[in-house]
C-alpha cells in the first residue's frame, strides 16, 4: 500500500520523452518511419524517455537510433504531445522531423516492427489521434 502522499506525488511527476518523425522521399512521395509495439498493440513514431540530465534533442536522436537502427539529424521541431501514461503519470513528448544519415531500418529495442510507410498509409495506421497532429504538422512543414 502506498504511503499517504505517494500517489499524489506520482501524478505530479512529469515524464519527459522525445522522438522523431524520420522522413525520406520515396518513389510515391514522402515516407515516414512507424514502429509497432506488440505489448501495446500500437503503431506510433519512435520515441522514449529522457535519461537524467539528457537534453530532449539528445534523447530524440538516441531513442530513434535505439528503436530503428537509423542515425538521424534533427530538422524542424514538430508539435509536442502530452498525455497520461499507462501508470497514470503525465507524459510530454517532444518531436522533431529527422533526416536519416546512416544505418539500416530495423526493429530494435522495445519495438517489434519498424517500417517506411507512405504518408497516406501512416495516417490510417497510426494508433493515436495525437500522432496525427504531429503528422499534419510535418506535412505542413514539408510542403512549404
Amino acid at each position: 500500500m502506498a504511503a499517504r502522499g505517494e500517489e499524489g506525488a506520482a501524478r505530479l511527476a512529469l515524464i519527459r520523452a522525445a522522438g522523431g518523425v524520420v522522413t525520406r522521399t520515396g518513389a510515391a512521395g514522402p515516407e515516414v518511419v512507424l514502429v509497432y509495439r506488440s505489448d501495446r498493440a500500437d503503431w506510433t513514431f519512435p520515441k522514449g524517455k529522457a535519461l537524467p540530465g539528457e537534453s530532449d534533442e539528445d534523447c530524440a536522436v538516441r531513442e530513434v537510433e535505439e528503436e530503428t537502427g537509423l542515425r538521424c539529424e534533427l530538422d524542424a521541431e514538430l508539435p509536442t504531445t502530452a498525455y497520461m501514461d499507462d501508470k497514470g503519470r503525465d507524459k510530454r513528448v517532444r518531436y522533431w522531423r529527422m533526416i536519416p544519415v546512416d544505418g539500416e531500418l530495423a526493429a530494435e529495442n522495445e519495438v517489434d516492427d519498424a517500417e517506411w510507410v507512405r504518408v497516406d498509409d501512416a495516417r490510417r495506421r497510426l494508433t493515436y489521434e495525437r500522432d496525427l497532429n504531429v503528422l499534419d504538422a510535418l506535412l505542413a512543414n514539408v510542403e512549404r
